[in-house]
């Protein structure tokens, strides 16, 4: 099993932007619509009634979907993408507990413990003078050393914020906004700190296909 590991982004990556796209937001997606239309699934499927209630069908479905789409990840685009392959194993470790302990809470902090993650690595990388998100983002930029230094503080910071905001939201709210939250909260939020990235991004773009003529 391989995961991505190169900087350069591969043929498939570039030629399914779109499929990669869906691959990661598909099982949110899932999880948000499960958990509102709960009663109905289990109405319609008695056999979900096994999981428990609303919160648990939606992270039994959840749990399907993240297992699904790693396996078509790794059947076209011929690898596992790090960040999806990494919070597919926190969902399906935190996501059995809560079924298996009917107890809401592992789920709920399943982003907190991804977020911490990935924010902790970023800057643990970058004390030790490497760059990792290049590892991440590899199909969607590429940057000199500078850039790549400077793109991961900024979002080593952000995960380290996404963690905070997310105890915040499950401990001082019900979980119907938790939910709502998890997907129109920290999508928005995500989408508006990368596009603030953009002119960062763009001052240290490099083209690999000029740098390889050279």
């Amino acid at each position: 099993m391989s995961t991505e590991s190169d900087i350069t982004p591969t043929a498939a990556d570039r030629h399914h932007p779109l499929l990669k796209l869906a691959l990661e937001l598909g099982p949110l997606m899932i999880f948000f619509f499960a958990n509102l239309r709960g009663q109905w699934l289990v109405e319609t499927f008695p056999a979900l009634s096994e999981l428990g209630g609303p919160l648990f069908v939606a992270t039994g479905l959840f749990m399907a979907a993240t297992i699904i789409s790693l396996v078509v990840s790794k059947i076209v685009l011929g690898h596992l993408p790090i960040m999806p392959f990494v919070s597919g194993i926190v969902v399906l470790i935190f996501g059995s507990l809560s079924i298996w302990l009917q107890n809401d809470t592992f789920i709920k902090m399943k982003p907190t413990i991804v977020n911490a993650l990935f924010g902790v690595t970023l800057l643990g990388g970058l004390a030790f003078g490497r760059s990792l998100l290049g590892y991440v983002f590899n199909a969607a930029f590429q940057l000199d050393a500078e850039g790549w230094r400077k793109l991961t503080l900024r979002w080593g910071i952000f995960f380290l914020f996404l963690a905070v905001l997310n105890e915040v939201v499950w401990r001082m709210f019900s979980t119907d906004t938790w939910v709502a939250f998890k997907v129109w909260g920290t999508m928005p939020i995500t989408i508006i700190f990368t596009m603030a990235q953009m002119p960062l991004v763009l001052k240290h773009s490099i083209n690999l296909e000029t740098d390889g003529e050279k």
